[in-house]
């Protein structure tokens, strides 16, 4: 391996690392693990959480690459990216 490959694996993790950094994007993870297509909406009232918090977490972990966002005429879709599959799966192992 190249010692460029080595630093960008590593910065590749960190940015996913950072993104399940905090309670509510684990839940959301969580959540999104068993119901995919949910809204920032219904992903707020499920949670009982405040939809403004609800929208900076859903941002963060879009900008992480763990979600999906889809716009469906006026809504927007989440869902689980194969990292974030990843991700469900290792806290699995806790």
């Amino acid at each position: 391996m190249t010692q460029n490959y080595k630093q960008n694996v590593g910065k590749q993790l960190e940015k996913h690392f950072k993104g399940v950094s905090n309670h509510w994007r684990i839940n959301i993870l969580l959540l999104l693990n068993e119901e995919s297509g949910l809204s920032l909406e219904q992903i707020a009232e499920t949670l009982n959480a405040n939809y403004k918090t609800i929208s900076e977490h859903t941002k963060k972990l879009v900008h992480a690459g763990l979600i999906n966002k889809k716009y469906i005429n006026n809504t927007v879709s989440h869902s689980l990216s194969p990292y974030g599959k990843k991700f469900i799966n290792f806290f699995k192992t806790f």
